[in-house]
């Protein structure tokens, strides 16, 4: 696998931190022929410190509801994934199928079912093949390793509609030694987490407590995947799980860790916004000088849910009107015309009236949009990542079960 550098990240899979394995196969699952469909990730220890964010959406998928109990005592040994059904909205049958699935895993691997996060992705309203599960967590579970292509190949194996698999990985140095960071997502429409995204991975090598795994996640989170909004919908299986193994030994500043993680998510989160389904542009929305971070949050949101504002873009027009006007929807402390907004280093909007020409903004020659609005009412800040809606789009979504 070829590494490169992103954001200062190298494009490392699940396994480049200590004391991890993983796998990738093909189960047949998919209505893709030959797709990588079955994903597992082991924690080798000598830790096995877990912790996940679920989705807030209240029909969440059979898969959540089983994971939820798997981490209410910090232990996680391993994670189940597949792609190709969310075993969401199949009622008792769907949960045991579930919890089969964890049984099984947990058999090949000498683990406790309770230790095993199950994670499922596709099509809502279906229940899974488990014959094919079943044969496709035991070839897993003999194909597990720790080299890069192991990695690359358990990102595969979680694609629905993603073009691209999304990974990467950093090394931390931390006093006289090191600690590594690593991790998968996948998502490419129905992008507005509520705790977590799609489905995310992420694994590390510093000696963690359970406390310390779930602050970190939450806060990393919080400050990546919660700004990830490409469409306004809502998965009912957004999960996001760490798992520690405290291979390195090095037990790192919380805050410190906290930092690696947030870095780690918030690439991923770039990832998915980049392979956002039928997406042309990728689209930063920053409100700065805020009153407080919750306002900020709430315009730039307001903002990035706009049809109008994203059909704008995607048409290459910087139609800054339809910015004001969702803006003015928001309960944020704001005098009208004290706003000014830019595009792309362009100040469209100065005062809350006419600034510069709009046509000196180019859409056409970039995929990368900054919207940036000032409120001028204090000093906070927040971003939120999104996407335009396209043509493609609407074809993608419109044939999805078909």
């Amino acid at each position: 696998m070829t590494v490169a550098k992103e954001h200062g990240l190298e494009t490392l899979g699940i396994t480049f931190p200590l004391g991890f394995r993983a796998a990738g196969v093909v189960a047949g699952i998919s209505t893709v022929a030959d797709k990588r469909d079955v994903a597992l990730v082991v924690n080798d220890g000598p830790l096995d410190v877990g912790a996940a964010v679920f989705t807030s959406n209240r029909f969440s998928a059979a898969p959540v509801q089983w994971s939820r109990t798997v981490v209410a005592n910090g232990t996680v040994k391993a994670v189940l994934l597949n792609s190709g059904g969310a075993n969401a909205c199949t009622g008792k049958p769907g949960y045991e199928d579930a919890v089969a699935s964890a049984r099984h895993a947990a058999a090949l691997l000498g683990a406790r079912p309770e230790d095993v996060l199950v994670c499922s992705t596709g099509l809502i309203g279906e229940r899974l093949p488990m014959q094919n599960l079943l044969a496709g967590t035991e070839l897993a579970a003999d194909e597990l390793g720790r080299s890069s292509e192991h990695g690359l190949n358990t990102a595969q194996a979680i694609m629905t509609t993603d073009t691209v698999p999304k990974y990467v990985g950093t090394e931390v140095k931390s006093g006289s030694g090191s600690y590594r960071v690593a991790g998968m997502a996948k998502g490419a429409g129905m992008l507005a987490p509520g705790l977590a995204t799609m489905l995310a991975v992420v694994t590390t090598d510093a000696v963690l407590s359970p406390e310390q795994a779930d602050r970190a996640l939450r806060e990393a989170v919080r400050l990546s995947f919660n700004r990830v909004d490409s469409d306004g919908c809502m998965s009912t299986n957004d999960t996001v799980s760490l798992l520690a193994s405290g291979a390195s030994g090095v037990v790192p500043d919380e805050q410190e860790f906290v930092q690696a993680l947030t870095k780690v998510c918030a690439e991923l989160g770039r990832q998915l916004i980049a392979d956002a389904e039928g997406a042309s542009h990728d689209i930063t929305v920053r409100t700065v000088n805020a009153a407080t971070e919750s306002d900020a949050n709430e315009v730039s949101r307001a903002v990035s849910r706009s049809n109008l504002f994203k059909c704008a873009i995607f048409g290459n027009d910087p139609n800054w009107g339809r910015i004001l006007s969702e803006v003015g929807t928001t309960s944020a402390a704001f005098e009208p015309e004290a706003v000014n907004v830019s595009i792309n280093g362009v100040q469209v909007c100065a005062g809350g009236g006419i600034g510069e020409d709009r046509s000196l903004v180019n859409l056409g020659s970039t995929r990368e949009v900054l919207v940036e609005i000032d409120l001028a009412a204090g000093s906070c800040e927040a971003s939120i990542l999104t996407n335009d809606l396209t043509h493609a789009y609407v074809e993608e979504n419109s044939a999805y079960s078909s």
